[in-house]
């Protein structure tokens, strides 16, 4: 019935009597990935140089407010409606109608408000993390207007193949248990390094513990499962650092909730040396992006996938009663394929949708996502905030030094 009934007629609590644990959990797990959003906001802020502190900042709650409003308006049936075909969704669900209390698509024991704003967080998080590619140098009005086509036209259908039960990805028994130019320095190589470490700590600490959230809630209810998905996670990203000191924070596999806890550490061990090996991809490919969002979301997301296929164990999966999804180490060798064919499909459809995404931008006036040389070299504090700025500019602005210390004249010698 859509909505889950009349509540004026019938109780609606009652479909759910005896598993709200369920979803009181996946609500716990939602506010615990939310703490990702603004730990990214930190992060990139930290990071950045002072003069582009406040824009990235600003950028990281806006795109969360674009997204929702995009996940609102169509985003969400785009992704999960209950029709629709393997690629992509029907606006059956336009503008969240009949989304209310009725079993949601992805576990009959979510009301479809707790899996649309779970399933939203995602959204907004990933798209933070493409965002983070113009990270010093991106204009915020195109990057918005970016965001919201983005994620309706790359992150949408690829969230309907690899979750939707409709997904071709889904049907293919991949596994995916969590749900331009070069860069121009200016001044010396100092002038680059973080800002503010405090912020950058922050920042890794709430993404961390959000990911804890994020992984530990895809499982879709409140199982063994999810236990040991939230176990792996933490397990993985502490491997991933030790294996290749990757920066800001380690690697949360894509089969966190399907491999045992030692091969959770190998994975996370071999995906951090493997990215660490790569850190000069970017300039390798030429390829202007000032987080390392494509070596370690891209690279490290596709040795993650890969090696759940080697390592992703029934016994592990079958913990939530219901799934059982073995690889290789089980003898199930073709499971190393589907996986490289999932890598492959995402990874070109995302690629070549979002290029030509960045080429029609390009020709409309006032949408180029790249600030003008000059705005970079201010900061996009100054640029984009009108003076707007964080910390204190009196040195930058040619002010006595004696300032910064409470002396309000030179005294007389």
């Amino acid at each position: 019935m859509p909505q889950g009934g009349d509540p004026t007629t019938v109780d609606v609590n009652a479909q759910c009597a005896g598993l709200e644990y369920h979803y009181v959990y996946i609500t716990a797990c939602t506010f615990i990935v939310f703490l990702i959003l603004p730990g990214i906001a930190f992060l990139y802020s930290g990071l950045t140089r002072r003069k582009s502190a406040l824009a990235l900042l600003f950028q990281g709650f806006m795109i969360l407010a674009v997204t929702t409003f995009q996940w609102l308006f169509w985003g969400y049936s785009l992704a999960y409606s209950r029709n629709g075909g393997p690629f992509i969704g029907t606006l059956e669900n336009f503008g969240l109608m009949n989304v209310m209390v009725a079993p949601s698509p992805g576990s009959a024991v979510l009301p479809d408000v707790v899996f649309c704003l779970f399933q939203l967080l995602f959204c907004a998080c990933t798209v933070m993390i493409v965002v983070g590619g113009a990270f010093e140098r991106g204009s915020i009005l195109p990057s918005l207007i970016f965001s919201f086509f983005w994620a309706t036209i790359v992150y949408c259908p690829l969230a309907r193949w690899t979750w939707s039960s409709n997904g071709w990805l889904y049907k293919f028994e991949a596994i995916d248990f969590a749900g331009g130019g070069p860069r121009m320095h200016h001044g010396e190589h100092s002038l680059r390094k973080p800002h503010n470490t405090t912020l950058v700590f922050l920042g890794t600490v709430l993404v961390w513990t959000g990911w804890l959230g994020f992984n530990g809630g895809s499982s879709l209810n409140a199982s063994m499962r999810a236990m040991v998905a939230i176990f792996n996670t933490n397990t993985a990203g502490c491997m991933g650092i030790l294996g290749g000191h990757c920066r800001s924070r380690g690697n949360h596999p894509s089969g966190v909730g399907c491999v045992s806890l030692w091969l959770a550490a190998c994975i996370g061990f071999i995906t951090g040396i493997v990215c660490s090996a790569l850190q000069n991809i970017n300039g390798w490919m030429r390829i202007d992006e000032g987080m390392a969002v494509f070596k370690l979301h891209g690279i490290g997301g596709m040795v993650g996938a890969f090696l759940t296929g080697l390592f992703a164990s029934e016994s592990i999966s079958a913990l939530d009663g219901a799934t059982l999804t073995g690889g290789a180490i089980d003898g199930n060798g073709i499971q190393v394929g589907r996986q490289l064919a999932e890598i492959c499909a995402i990874a070109r459809y995302s690629f070549v949708v979002s290029y030509i995404l960045l080429v029609i931008f390009k020709y409309f006036p006032g949408m180029h996502l790249r600030v003008d040389e000059e705005s970079e070299m201010m900061g996009l504090d100054q640029a984009q905030f009108f003076d707007e700025q964080i910390g204190d500019w009196s040195i930058a602005n040619g002010m006595d030094s004696l300032m910064l210390m409470g002396v309000s004249e030179v005294p007389p010698s």
